[in-house]
């Protein structure tokens, strides 16, 4: 059986994630080429790529290049794009979406390459099969991605289709809820396995402690998903991703997890947790608690706590918020020594905890500006002292 052919891929994540990402293509035996702020480059397979689409929990999308052209302005644009072959990756009867980043000075509004690039793709299938396939704003089928920036055009397949991210199971998200990949590279950071027990008071909808029972359970989060966009491109083999999916379902952990307990104070968070959890598969994993954060049942430790508490955006509400933080820090002192505790929050809150933070993570949730700060509870006087107060500066 001959070799499969490598190509160029871009896998891209929100901004800040690209180390993690990295870390996660590493860990696949795979080699980076070029990295940036929102994504790497490979050469890879399409098999290898099938399982970063399955596997990676921080990434976007992965885009295979599909072409390289030189374009001026919009008609440039769809001459080049006409002389690609469309009519070997989109089907004739099948649906097209074209999604762009364009930095080009002819052009005002990324919407008018995007109808330039769809022209140029349903009428060269029109010209070469007689059938001209929908277009329309839909990411559920077949996606192409325009990267044009000056007179250099990079078009791009999209294998993932919406954004890997939308695993599926958060049907009932809460008032601000992380984005799913950006709650696992918290996790992941935390370099929680599994083999000691996870506290997530503040759960909200539930999303940390979901993605930390697919990490600790091995569970490829891409299996959640019943649709990529490469199942809608001629070139799928239906046969490879069956083997790649396999593949994933092999990695699932044989032993069982340690407890996660969660617990909010708002009953109905708690059973957006609880049903979430559930469509995610992982709800048996879990403990879940109605209650205060100080009231919040810790099981035999250490392990590690994971506190995501609110952000206080109005003004009026940043000076009772910090007393809550101050609470919080009491907590994490008294009552877990030796445990590995995280708060992520803005700066000003996070320094609220009056903790030394061992490490202060800058992490975008949105637009909001946050760090993800770990407190290092020692088990009695270390060197003479406990657990300073945090004399890190706001800005850090």
């Amino acid at each position: 059986m001959p070799s499969e052919a490598k190509r160029l891929h871009r896998v891209t994540c929100a901004p800040g994630l690209a180390p993690a990402l990295e870390a996660e293509i590493l860990c696949m035996g795979l080699e980076i080429q070029t990295r940036g702020h929102t994504g790497v480059e490979l050469m890879c397979t399409m098999t290898e790529a099938m399982g970063i689409l399955l596997q990676a929990r921080t990434a976007f999308h992965v885009l295979q290049r599909f072409g390289d052209i030189w374009a001026r302005d919009g008609d440039g644009l769809h001459e080049g794009a006409s002389k690609l072959p469309w009519e070997r990756v989109i089907p004739s009867d099948g649906y097209v979406c074209v999604t762009s980043v364009v930095d080009n000075p002819t052009i005002r509004n990324s919407m008018f390459a995007n109808v330039r690039l769809k022209d140029a793709i349903v009428d060269r299938i029109k010209a070469r099969t007689g059938r001209r396939p929908d277009a329309g704003p839909s990411v559920d089928r077949s996606v192409v991605h325009l990267y044009w920036r000056g007179e250099e055009a990079r078009i791009w397949l999209n294998l993932s289709g919406r954004k890997l991210s939308d695993r599926g199971y958060r049907r009932r998200p809460g008032k601000a809820p992380l984005r799913e990949s950006i709650a696992a590279a918290l996790m992941l950071e935390t370099r929680w396995c599994g083999d000691t027990p996870l506290v997530v008071p503040f759960c909200g909808s539930g999303t940390l402690a979901i993605e930390a029972a697919l990490i600790a359970a091995g569970r490829a989060p891409g299996l959640l998903r019943t649709n990529m966009g490469l199942e809608h491109l001629e070139t799928f083999d239906e046969v490879a991703w069956g083997r790649a999916r396999l593949a994933a379902k092999k990695m699932r952990r044989k032993t069982p997890v340690a407890s996660i307990i969660v617990s909010d104070a708002d009953e109905d968070m708690v059973e957006a947790a609880r049903a979430n959890a559930i469509t995610a598969g992982v709800e048996q994993m879990m403990e879940f608690h109605t209650c205060d954060f100080a009231d919040t049942p810790l099981p035999e430790g250490p392990g590690t706590i994971v506190m995501h508490g609110e952000y206080g955006e109005r003004l009026d509400s940043h000076g009772q918020l910090q007393g809550v933080y101050r609470r919080m820090g009491d907590y994490l002192k008294q009552n877990c020594a030796g445990w590995n505790a995280w708060v992520l929050s803005t700066r000003s809150l996070v320094g609220a905890v009056g903790l030394k933070a061992a490490s202060r993570t800058p992490v975008r949730n949105g637009e909001i500006d946050c760090r993800f700060a770990r407190f290092e509870l020692f088990e009695g006087p270390r060197d003479g002292r406990s657990s300073r107060p945090d004399q890190t500066p706001v800005d850090a």
